[in-house]
């Protein structure tokens, strides 16, 4: 009996150059000897529905898209405690979570690495009842992504982003929160916090750190203090710039789990999609929970 592949993807995504790359990637599944059933998703949402509908039958799941596509895929996977595995086709404006993992671009070039990579382990994080792949943020810019249209995207790509993150530099809000990580607690005003398993956010390599492992429990947590002056604000935005944590006003660590409690509530993006407002958040590394196709584990570690 052939084995079946269930392959979902966002028209919308990216440029939507994946409707001119379509026909080629069904033939090279069916090569492959699976049975493909194809889904274009219809709305936000829907893949996260389709996922739990369709995960008991198919042996392996493929998504294309971008990092919003990508969570809802996940979330879905998760909220079953479906141990299927993942394929990945990235064609987002971003795809920090498939630069990090080395997935290829080229989609065809990501598909054989579906039919002929290996399965690797990969975390996933919670927060509250939700799932996230790759990043909790919180704050500055961090409502950029959800906000600019995908049109505007398509078209600009990261430019998109910093256009529409540059307006907010003249009104930075910060938020008094408590931190209670597995080894300490501490307090102070944040204007922006970000949970990462990713070895780049918003297309920027490193802002997570170095020596980042995707599979060891642990997550790169990076919280920036309120600048009290203009001078505090250059030194933050150097040490963002250069991906060196050479500031006070910077506070990263390596946690499994932590707790955020804010006195008012905090918006939160998820994998760059709207997150929700929280006075309390309780954020935990669920290790190797993913199973996703890669043309090559060992070279990332």
């Amino acid at each position: 009996m052939k084995k079946k592949l269930f392959f979902l993807y966002n028209p919308k995504s990216g440029k939507g150059l994946i409707k001119s790359k379509l026909s080629e990637l069904i033939d090279h599944f069916v090569k492959a000897g699976y049975e493909t059933i194809v889904y274009p998703t219809q709305a936000k949402g829907d893949a996260y529905e389709r996922v739990i509908e369709y995960q008991a039958q198919a042996d392996v799941i493929v998504c294309s898209g971008g990092d919003g596509t990508l969570d809802e895929v996940v979330s879905g996977l998760m909220a079953c405690g479906s141990e299927t595995p993942l394929g990945y086709l990235p064609a987002g404006s971003t795809n920090d979570f498939a630069n990090s993992l080395g997935i290829p671009k080229d989609m065809k070039k990501a598909a054989e690495a579906v039919t002929h990579g290996e399965i690797c382990r990969c975390d996933v994080g919670s927060f509250n009842e939700d799932t996230f792949v790759y990043v909790a943020a919180f704050g500055l810019f961090t409502d950029v992504s959800y906000e600019t249209s995908q049109d505007l995207k398509n078209v600009l790509g990261h430019v998109a982003y910093l256009l529409e993150g540059v307006k907010r530099l003249l009104d930075i809000k910060s938020y008094y929160c408590v931190i209670e990580t597995e080894e300490e607690t501490f307090e102070g005003e944040f204007i922006y916090g970000m949970i990462t398993n990713s070895r780049s956010v918003g297309g920027f390599k490193h802002l997570t750190g170095k020596n980042v492992d995707m599979s060891d429990g642990l997550f790169e947590a990076t919280l920036i203090r309120r600048p009290k002056n203009p001078l505090e604000l250059n030194e933050i935005v150097a040490s963002l710039l250069m991906a060196e944590n050479k500031s006070e006003m910077i506070r990263s660590f390596k946690t499994g789990r932590l707790t955020i409690k804010a006195e008012e509530p905090v918006i939160w993006t998820l994998d760059g999609e709207y997150g929700g407002a929280h006075n309390q958040v309780r954020i935990e590394n669920r290790k190797q929970a993913m199973r996703i196709f890669l043309k090559e584990w060992k070279e990332l570690l």
